[in-house]
């Protein structure tokens, strides 16, 4: 489990059906909810052409944010598990089992999977569809269509760059992580509450992410090519 994952066990509290509204602490990750449609990634170093995969329609009762993550791997290595629709549980630890329900979850857009979280979250389990799955521009989003939660019409887009080199040049050794979402704000809760909510939940993921692709990287530069320095496969 991340190291700061008393901080999200506190804030799943906020996120019931009887909340008490009361003020939540400021989250670091930009949010949006003042437009029809907005990205939340102002000022963070995307390409132009990502950014628009991070463009939502954000109605009234709706809030959507972003985090960044910078990791030191290798691009493939990275995307080697974020791509892996059909096994989120290698890096999301809330995730308890996931189950493929239709297509077969590697690249089939439209596939459908099941997601059962572990207990302590204010859900037990998610459908949810694949949207996008691009292996050329490094682009993975899906929807949550139904299941036992709180997260209405929750849509998230990850996208992965090449790090900046010392010269701004996005040719360095490391990845750039980039996630973000549109969700309903639950009833009784406020937008900054549920922001604040879903950018842990997403920062507990991007960190795992970040410590398991370091591993897969050094085992791969230590010359382990046996299991670990292959790509990715559960």
């Amino acid at each position: 489990m991340p190291s700061n994952a008393p901080q999200s066990s506190v804030l799943l509290h906020r996120i019931n059906p009887n909340p008490n509204p009361a003020a939540a602490p400021a989250t670091t990750a930009t949010t949006c909810h003042d437009y029809p449609k907005r990205t939340p990634l102002a000022g963070c170093p995307v390409p132009e052409a990502a950014a628009l995969y991070h463009t939502y329609a954000v109605g009234p009762d709706q809030c959507c944010s972003a985090v960044v993550q910078r990791i030191d791997a290798p691009l493939p290595t990275v995307w080697s598990f974020v791509r892996r629709f059909d096994h989120p549980q290698a890096y999301k630890h809330f995730v308890k089992s996931c189950h493929v329900l239709a297509g077969d979850g590697d690249g089939d857009v439209g596939a459908l999977r099941e997601i059962r979280v572990v207990s302590g979250l204010p859900a037990a389990n998610s459908t949810e569809r694949l949207e996008i799955l691009d292996d050329e521009r490094h682009v993975i989003s899906f929807s949550v269509v139904g299941g036992d939660h709180r997260l209405a019409n929750y849509r998230s887009v990850t996208t992965l760059h090449p790090a900046a080199d010392g010269d701004g040049h996005g040719d360095g050794e490391g990845t750039v992580v980039v996630e973000s979402y549109v969700v309903d704000v639950p009833p009784g809760n406020t937008k900054e509450e549920t922001c604040v909510f879903v950018d842990t939940i997403v920062r507990c993921n991007l960190q795992s992410l970040s410590q398991i692709s370091r591993n897969l990287a050094r085992n791969i530069n230590d010359g382990n090519n046996n299991n670990s320095g292959k790509p990715f496969s559960p």
